[in-house]
């Protein structure tokens, strides 16, 4: 199957793959009263008296934000909000279909962090939980960061957690079938951007003691000058316990378990 021709036919079938449906039904003009006003003065008060009540009367409590600013969309890149809108659309249906949450596709556009992060602020009382995706290394870092010491709800980054969590079931099963254990085995990634320090951070945290990070300069280590921008000068102090130099040729030597996280051709 041609998928890029079908989803496209798909998506200008649909022109949209989101819509909003109402849970009651307005049959008359006392439900139109319950629903709108004058009965919603109620719950509004009662929000005004403790804004936690906004999660159980309000769908608030099972609603998320999906939010762009385009810059990193799926192996595409710097395409823009709005060309990431079908990705994020797309990630709402995943909300829906497989954990019956309600999701909003929210597309920024500004790539400045402070902006992007007080936009988000300003909109977070509107849901139970904010999901970034697709949003460029290294700002991503900071935005999170951010985000997680201002707002009160969780703050969750896709690209990041996400993948780490699945990269680590692939390593426990592979591990489980090979006979190996996590302690001792040798670890190398390529392309230590938000999903590649993610995965190695929490691979780690479950034991891993032996993993070696490279990008496009090569493998990663503290005096390295290259490219060593703030999360990979820190990356550089968790990882390669062998001290290695050099390429990603030389950091393959031996290895037992090899992570691909970086753009195409790097």
């Amino acid at each position: 199957m041609d998928y890029a021709e079908k989803a496209l036919e798909l998506h200008a079938q649909l022109k949209g793959k989101l819509e909003i449906k109402s849970r009651i039904s307005l049959k008359n003009k006392d439900d139109l009263a319950l629903a709108y006003t004058p009965g919603v003065a109620q719950p509004c008060l009662e929000i005004q008296k403790d804004v936690n009540k906004s999660y159980s009367l309000t769908r608030r409590w099972n609603t998320v934000a999906v939010i762009t600013d385009g810059t990193a969309v799926l192996g595409l890149g710097d395409i823009g909000p709005e060309a990431g809108m079908p990705v994020m659309e797309g990630k709402c249906v995943l909300f829906k279909e497989f954990g019956d949450v309600d999701a909003v596709p929210l597309c920024i556009r500004s790539k400045e962090p402070d902006e992007i992060v007080h936009n988000i602020q300003l909109l977070a009382g509107s849901f139970g939980g904010i999901n970034l995706e697709d949003i460029s290394s290294p700002r991503c870092f900071e935005i999170e960061e951010k985000l997680k010491g201002i707002c009160d709800i969780p703050v969750f980054h896709d690209d990041q957690h996400g993948t780490a969590i699945v990269v680590a079931a692939a390593l426990l099963n592979s591990l489980k079938l090979t006979g190996r254990k996590m302690e001792n085995a040798k670890v190398v990634l390529n392309g230590p951007g938000a999903a590649g320090t993610a995965i190695i951070k929490m691979l780690l945290s479950m034991g891993l003691k032996d993993v070696v990070a490279a990008d496009e300069y090569g493998i990663i280590y503290p005096k390295r000058k290259e490219g060593m921008v703030k999360h990979k000068a820190e990356l550089a102090l968790l990882t390669n316990p062998r001290h290695l130099t050099g390429s990603l040729a030389d950091a393959l030597k031996d290895a037992d378990v090899f992570i691909g996280t970086s753009v195409r051709d790097a």
